[in-house]
């Protein structure tokens, strides 16, 4: 079927005058619509006649894939120029005046297009050739100027980034290495809380008690246990506090009572302090080869335990209702009954006496004092320094220097001044005493002169002599050297005594 040129001008004037807008219309149309001369498809006239011939269908495969890119291209041409600038629109490949379609000429356009004619009497074969070498993307589901798969695709790349954390990895059964455990795909992960044993539960408590006694924080410790805890480890923790107390001094010994007292009812109840005391006791044995007073200990902790209300007195009033009692067992329990037979039980609140820094300052130089009384009548420097480590009042210890230089002053004896001298001097060198000590203590001892001279006619004679013989020691300093006082005159003859010269010394008394 052929059509004639001239009616298809005609035709393409009628539809220009309407949309107004020929300069915007795309080349598909104008060409569509006749102001571009077509060509004859074999490349040469057509006996003298501007129209070109319908190629030949080959089957309905051919007719629909023509109808199918004839839809394309139009939608696409329209789509670029915009949905305002035509006149002419096409909906499901029909072109009509205005945008509308009608429908009882929906069949007669799609035959049309089918033989690849447009409808309408515009008399105008499609140009095919075109449509089949144009460059246009005919995918239509993706934006202009995306790369190809994302950035992801050909050759020697790495893919879109990410993409290895989903990619599912190949497995092949025939691999030596193939585990069908661990790559079974029918695989159910589940939350698997490990329980802690007693040796673990141990490493894990015995910083949280050592930082304990560093802060005193009751508080802070329930709360760290309360992290690590697990119901059958509770009776552990009595044992556990016992245990490092032994160690430690009395003031951590007691700082440990208060600390259970604090933890009964909140983190442990009375049972477990009842069962952490019987693993003490079974474990005694070999407690006692690294602290020999033990028993004692033990006694006293299970006293105050009693009567801070954690356990009931049956515990200690009934050894039989224990098992397998060895004989230092025997000897805790009846320590901690003896200290409660008493009938007030206010005297345990100080079964381990008080702490250094806790007690008054008069009571520490009262025993400071004794301490140099018992050291003159034994000479042990041993037994000194232990009794001093015992106080627990290192700040305090220029106290001990002081006391020890005045019972010098005032003993008149050389041999005091030996001792005294030998006392000090194995502190210094044990560092029980520090040099600031050292130092604050003579000095003290210089600032008092003019009061203790009163006392001690002779104490500027009796001071230089024994800061002389503590400096051969070597273990006084310099500030302490040249802050020796001395008398502002010295007298050779009295105004009474008849002109006579008294002595350069003075004998000494032994």
């Amino acid at each position: 079927m052929e059509l004639e040129s001239n009616t298809n001008q005609k035709a393409n004037g009628d539809v220009a005058s309407n949309g107004g807008s020929d300069s915007k219309e795309s080349s598909v149309e104008r060409e569509l619509n006749g102001e571009i001369e077509a060509v004859e498809l074999n490349g040469g006239p057509s006996n003298g006649h501007n129209h070109i011939k319908k190629p030949l269908p080959v089957g309905d495969g051919h007719d629909g894939r023509i109808k199918r890119k004839a839809k394309r291209l139009i939608q696409r041409q329209n789509s670029g120029s915009g949905s305002g600038t035509s006149a002419t629109s096409l909906t499901n490949g029909v072109a009509t005046a205005g945008g509308g379609v009608l429908p009882s000429i929906a069949s007669t356009t799609v035959s049309s297009l089918a033989n690849g004619i447009l409808p309408s009497g515009t008399g105008y074969v499609v140009p095919h050739r075109r449509w089949k070498n144009s460059r246009r993307s005919r995918n239509l589901t993706r934006g202009r100027g995306l790369p190809k798969k994302g950035g992801a695709g050909g050759k020697g790349v790495w893919g879109l980034p990410g993409s290895e954390a989903l990619a599912e990895v190949y497995e092949d059964e025939n691999d030596p290495n193939y585990d069908s455990e661990v790559n079974d795909r029918n695989v159910e992960l589940r939350e698997v809380i490990t329980e802690l044993t007693p040796e673990e539960f141990f490493k894990l408590a015995e910083p949280i008690v050592l930082e304990y006694y560093e802060h005193g924080d009751t508080h802070e410790v329930a709360v760290s246990f309360d992290e690590i805890l697990q119901s059958p480890l509770r009776e552990y923790i009595t044992s556990i506090l016992v245990e490092i107390a032994m160690d430690h001094k009395d003031s951590q010994r007691e700082m440990t009572s208060v600390l259970i007292s604090d933890l009964y009812g909140r983190v442990i109840t009375g049972k477990d302090i009842e069962k952490g005391f019987n693993m003490v006791l079974a474990n005694l044995p070999d407690l006692i080869l690294d602290t020999p007073e033990a028993p004692v200990m033990l006694g006293n902790f299970m006293a105050r335990a009693i009567a801070d209300d954690c356990m009931p007195p049956k515990f200690v009033s009934r050894p039989e209702e224990h098992q397998q009692m060895n004989e230092y067992a025997e000897q805790a329990l009846r320590r901690a009954d003896a200290l409660l037979h008493k009938q007030v039980w206010a005297h345990l609140d100080n079964v381990w006496g008080m702490g250094g820094p806790l007690r008054p300052v008069k009571t520490i130089t009262k025993q400071m004092t004794l301490l140099l009384k018992e050291y003159l009548s034994s000479r042990d420097v041993a037994e000194a320094q232990r009794c001093l480590r015992a106080l627990e009042v290192p700040h305090y210890h220029h106290e001990l220097v002081y006391e020890a230089v005045v019972m010098t002053l005032e003993s008149l004896s050389q041999t005091t001044e030996e001792a005294m001298c030998e006392l000090l001097k194995s502190l210094d060198l044990t560092c029980l005493v520090l040099p600031a000590g050292m130092e604050q203590g003579f000095m003290r001892v210089f600032d008092d002169m003019a009061d203790i001279v009163l006392d001690v006619p002779l104490a500027y004679i009796i001071l230089d002599r024994f800061v002389e013989r503590c400096n051969r020691a070597g273990f006084l300093t310099d500030k302490i050297i040249n802050n020796v006082p001395s008398r502002g005159r010295k007298r050779f003859v009295s105004e009474g005594d008849g002109g006579h010269v008294k002595p350069a010394t003075l004998p000494m008394r032994d």
